[in-house]
């Protein structure tokens, strides 16, 4: 995938990550990039495993605000980014593991539930360094699961749909419509702030003609100290929507949706 993409137009990092399996790893042989989900922002949800690949690395990479959450538990070299600079981070984390420094990459919550463009791009920029060293994912625990489990949505009868993401989302949007018209299952999703927050979803399963009873939950900063659930009907929650700003929605971009059906 090495060199430009556009999220609208592609290629998707995200399909780059997921184009073939994981290969045979020997982690002790073969010195894996690791990208580590670190659970949902409380350090008692990040697991073992992916604290001692972050406790271990010497180069540390992520978004600032999911670096911060781990910082205290390493002494590796911090390469934070936001979008902005995100290449430029990525770029000098892929020259640093290629020269032979021990690398991990991290994201919020589990990377297999929301995290596949950042997989992507950090599996692109190590590879256009190094196309024989690997990448490992490590998962965390997602804020899904805990909303799965604040909310009582068994993962076997719900849609998970993620929105917390760049490009086009025409084909996440009608997964979730069909989840909840036609298919009669729960669903949980991630808005993306702002444009698709739990109003405007709400909204759009209003108008392909969702039962405006419907319970929704929104469920925002799980694990942390502010933790918080909203508990509307589908109906409620759509006087929300609208606007594609931090101040058009009461809602902070820590939340996920839950809309469950009658048992």
């Amino acid at each position: 995938m090495s060199g430009e993409y556009d999220l609208d137009s592609g290629p998707d990092p995200a399909t780059f990550a997921a184009a073939t399996a994981e290969p045979d790893i020997d982690e002790e042989t073969d010195d894996p990039v690791y990208a580590v989900g670190v659970g949902p922002g409380n350090q008692e949800y990040l697991t073992p495993r992916g604290e001692r690949a972050i406790r271990e690395a010497d180069v540390v990479v992520g978004f600032t605000t999911v670096v911060e959450f781990v910082e205290d538990l390493t002494d590796a070299d911090l390469l934070t980014c936001g979008y902005k600079d995100e290449a430029e981070a990525l770029e000098e984390f892929g020259e640093r593991v290629a020269a032979g420094e021990s690398g991990t990459a991290v994201a919020m919550g589990d990377p297999n539930h929301s995290g596949y463009q950042f997989v992507g791009k950090v599996q692109d920029a190590v590879e256009s360094e190094d196309p024989e060293i690997p990448v490992r994912v490590i998962p965390g625990i997602s804020a899904i699961q805990m909303a799965a489990s604040r909310a009582r949505t068994p993962m076997e009868d719900t849609e998970f749909v993620t929105l917390h993401k760049s490009g086009d989302l025409e084909s996440d949007m009608e997964r979730l419509v069909a989840a909840v018209t036609d298919d009669g299952r729960h669903l949980l999703t991630l808005p993306r702030p702002y444009d698709r927050m739990p109003g405007d979803i709400a909204a759009t399963l209003l108008e392909a003609g969702a039962d405006p009873d419907l319970e929704a939950l929104v469920l925002e900063k799980l694990t942390h100290d502010e933790e918080t659930i909203h508990r509307f009907t589908l109906g409620e929650l759509s006087e929300h929507a609208g606007g594609n700003g931090k101040d058009d929605t009461p809602f902070s971009d820590l939340v996920v949706l839950a809309v469950r059906q009658p048992v």
